[in-house]
């Protein structure tokens, strides 16, 4: 095991002979973070999300980890049958899909003669799981359903959430239930509740002790509402009839959380095995930053600036300076306010001049990103070190050829 978790000199010795731009994974850092989700997640089964790994040799390390990573979710229905086809079983999709084409190609993997369960749909409205209907008649399958439960919450006029899901109460969430119950092509697998307001907000930001303070009582009273909410409607579920194989919810951030709401079956992680640099800042969580990219020097425009090669790769989500990414190495680095992270170059500006760091060009500047996904997206493989050694490369989903928006 690596004794730093900031092994990044190392590295640039290791990868000598390679060309930046490249990305790292550090395989020990990444196993740290899985034992930190296992313990987070209480006793409970941890489904693997795709949109922070895209890369299916990483997938399949996490999934050895532990027997309690089953099963994955996956963000494009296109990827769902892509993954199938991989050898993936269990494959939740995460989001609703219109899309006719792409259904046709899942219902390969959900025939009512040889039912796998492969793959679950996802869906919130009566248009989707009529689209699904339709293709499962034409092509004589089964498909599996997952409800979407929105778990936003509104506090004090302010929407402490995200826009997804128009199913909120018992009410509209029985209707769909019994739709999908009614029709030959369709069977109710599962719901979820994803609590992005708990999971994906930061409250131990440096510098911002009040809004911390602030965040923090918004998720507290969330929390409670959210935790009856998600109660309620899978007991009524229940006292309908309705078996579900499992109920959904969570994310890096609200692991500990979600895991002790006795409606929960699984929780779900995947930033955490990467952990971006936007997971730096949620109280308790403790993780170590396993991927990173360095980029090279190739213009010293001033002493203490160092322009590098690329390295826009800013992270999506409402705009500001957090979903940068983050110099690490050498320490000390910082982005230009009026350049940022740039599409072609990056310049980086070192204090005192520069002074105590002396680059030149062709020399590397490590990065983190600041949202999982995104690097690989911009890379065509990883580099995994272990116990201080380069295994080799792994393809992401980029280098397997694979884009699904």
């Amino acid at each position: 095991m690596m004794k730093s978790p900031h092994p990044y000199e190392q590295y640039t010795e290791q990868f000598a002979e390679l060309q930046a731009p490249l990305a790292c994974l550090n395989l020990d850092l990444l196993e740290q973070n899985a034992q930190e989700v296992l313990r987070r997640a209480g006793a409970k089964p941890v489904r693997i999300a795709t949109k922070s790994i895209r890369s299916l040799e990483v997938l399949r390390y996490v999934l050895t980890l532990s027997p309690r990573f089953e099963g994955i979710m996956c963000y494009s229905p296109w990827e769902a049958a892509a993954l199938a086809q991989a050898g993936f079983a269990d494959v939740l999709l995460g989001y609703p899909t219109m899309d006719a084409a792409a259904l046709a190609e899942i219902a390969r993997f959900s025939s009512r003669a040889h039912r796998t369960n492969d793959i679950t749909l996802m869906a919130d409205g009566l248009e989707q799981l009529q689209l699904a209907e339709a293709i499962g008649r034409e092509k004589g399958a089964c498909f599996a359903v997952c409800l979407d439960i929105d778990m936003s919450s509104s506090l004090y006029g302010i929407h402490f959430g995200v826009r997804r899901s128009p199913l909120r109460t018992v009410e509209e969430t029985l209707r769909l239930a019994e739709y999908v119950r009614r029709s030959p092509s369709l069977t109710l697998r599962g719901v979820m509740g994803y609590e992005a307001q708990m999971a994906g907000v930061a409250d131990s930001v440096p510098g911002a002790a009040m809004m911390n303070a602030f965040v923090r009582h918004l998720k507290r009273r969330s929390g409670k509402d959210i935790q009856a909410r998600r109660s309620r409607i899978v007991q009524a579920l229940s006292a309908e009839g309705h078996e579900l194989a499992f109920v959904n919810g969570g994310g890096t951030g609200s692991l500990g959380f979600t895991a002790a709401d006795a409606s929960v079956t699984e929780v779900t992680a995947g930033s955490a095995f990467f952990n971006p640099a936007l997971f730096d800042h949620y109280a308790g969580l403790k993780l170590y930053p396993a991927a990173s990219f360095a980029l090279p020097v190739v213009r010293v425009p001033k002493q203490g600036i160092y322009t590098c090669f690329g390295g826009g790769y800013v992270a999506s989500g409402s705009a500001g300076k957090d979903k940068y990414p983050r110099p690490i190495w050498p320490e000390g680095g910082v982005l230009l306010p009026n350049e940022g992270a740039g599409e072609v170059q990056t310049p980086v500006k070192y204090p005192a001049g520069g002074s105590a760091v002396s680059l030149q060009s062709g020399d590397w500047i490590w990065f983190r990103h600041a949202k999982a996904g995104e690097l690989c997206e911009r890379f065509r493989e990883l580099h995994v070190v272990q116990g201080g050694v380069r295994l080799g490369t792994w393809a992401t989903y980029r280098g397997e050829g694979w884009c699904f928006g």
